[in-house]
């Protein structure tokens, strides 16, 4: 499904572009009603691509254990977990995290951009151009250059590879957090409002790591 077109959108006419350090940016959480919002930010240690994006070029064999990649939204937690494992040892990434109370207090569009500036960051090297999800910045003085597509999960394996980073990470917290929470379901609903959530929303009153300006959203 991939044709990298976010790639060759955001280079076209830049000379020197397949040299260029590109990485994807995808986040999860955002709509959640407990628990934190998590970015990714992944670089393939290869080139996606054999050749310089366009007619004829192909994937790098070495990602073939990558068949069956996607939105992380479209595929099951075991399909995820089974993603994660050669995602990990193909790609360099990194993640930045926003708490509830951090989101409560900023809204959720800039927690998330404080959570993008974070994963760039914890990515530990310089990167010539991001490639986002619409809807994700970390664009300010002094970072990098960035490009945003709708669905852009769909249209680049780099930001589509980030969102199952970020996505196994956040579901690992959310079982932790149910742990020191119990009751909530988390584990099962990750935070988001699911009936089984909402229930006991009511009838324990929020934790510590629900979002009080999400309640009940």
């Amino acid at each position: 499904m991939f044709d990298e077109e976010a790639r060759r959108r955001a280079t076209r006419g830049i000379l020197g572009a397949e040299t260029l350090a590109i990485a994807g940016c995808d986040e999860v959480g955002r709509g959640a009603l407990a628990g934190p919002a998590v970015v990714a930010c992944l670089e393939f240690r290869m080139s996606p691509l054999t050749a310089p994006a366009g007619d004829g070029a192909t994937f790098h064999p070495d990602l073939g254990d990558l068949v069956g990649i996607d939105d992380s939204k479209r595929l099951s937690p075991r399909e995820r977990e089974r993603l994660f494992q050669p995602i990990a040892r193909l790609a360099r990434f990194g993640i930045g995290v926003a708490t509830p109370q951090e989101i409560d207090c900023a809204g959720i569009v800039p927690a998330l951009a404080a959570a993008c500036r974070r994963a760039v960051d914890a990515l530990g090297r310089p990167i010539d151009l991001l490639l986002l999800d619409l809807g994700l910045t970390q664009a300010g003085p002094g970072r990098p250059c960035e490009a945003s597509f709708p669905r852009g999960d769909g249209l680049s394996l780099s930001i589509a590879a980030a969102s199952i980073v970020a996505k196994v990470t956040r579901d690992r917290m959310m079982v932790e957090l149910d742990q020191r929470f119990p009751g909530y379901t988390l584990a099962q609903s990750k935070g988001y409002g699911t009936p089984a959530h909402l229930q006991a929303l009511a009838r324990l009153g929020p934790s510590p790591i629900h979002r009080a300006t999400f309640r009940g959203g």
